[in-house]
């Protein structure tokens, strides 16, 4: 059976949608494992997000909590407020105390990729503080460290990304994923695949 890795996010303006349409295409390079994208539920109107001058949401379905189980391996995704996961997405894993209840996420690999506004803005902070999620749910955090290799140690460009995993810098809003962000989020998302696929297969 195939190893199913599920590409779980929340994107305001489509700086995080973009790392995960790249991460699925990388977890899909590896034979042997379905990836899958999905959003978490919006908690804001749409008269607030019409203010905030966000773009209408994509086709890509969405989540329910008791849908995460049935994933091999769970990628994280989301937007930064304050140097911490959005609301949004806390709100959803606030939604899986059914899941915590049931240890039915226990023992089950997980990752963290992130959008920060700027350069000291939480490119780190973000997914430290969104490790104790996975803890509680008894999760395997799999970070992507420095398996990249050279361009993780990229210094003439501004670069998202961290040893936690893939990131992109979003400025004002009008800057978009780099070539480099991108090629490390389809290199996290061929990471997390493989190692997936090994956990399921000695599982």
């Amino acid at each position: 059976m195939a190893t199913k890795v599920y590409i779980v996010y929340y994107s305001t303006y489509g700086h995080v949608e973009k790392l995960a349409e790249k991460i699925k295409k990388g977890a899909e390079s590896v034979e042997g494992v379905e990836a899958k994208l999905w959003q978490v539920p919006e908690t804001l109107s749409d008269e607030v997000l019409g203010k905030l001058g966000a773009p209408p949401k994509s086709d890509v379905p969405v989540i329910t909590s008791n849908e995460l189980a049935e994933a091999d391996g769970v990628l994280f995704g989301f937007p930064t407020r304050f140097g911490m996961m959005a609301a949004q997405f806390k709100a959803f894993l606030d939604s899986t105390g059914t899941l915590w209840r049931t240890q039915q996420l226990a023992g089950k690999p997980a990752g963290l990729f992130y959008s920060t506004g700027s350069q000291g803005g939480g490119q780190e902070t973000t997914p430290l503080t969104a490790i104790t999620q996975l803890v509680h749910h008894g999760m395997i955090f799999v970070p992507i460290g420095y398996t990249f290799g050279a361009g993780m140690f990229e210094m003439e460009k501004v670069r998202g990304g961290t040893p936690y995993g893939a990131g992109t810098y979003a400025g004002d809003g009008s800057r978009q994923p780099s070539e480099l962000e991108l090629d490390i989020a389809f290199h996290q998302g061929k990471y997390f695949a493989g190692i997936s696929k090994k956990l399921k297969g000695t599982a």
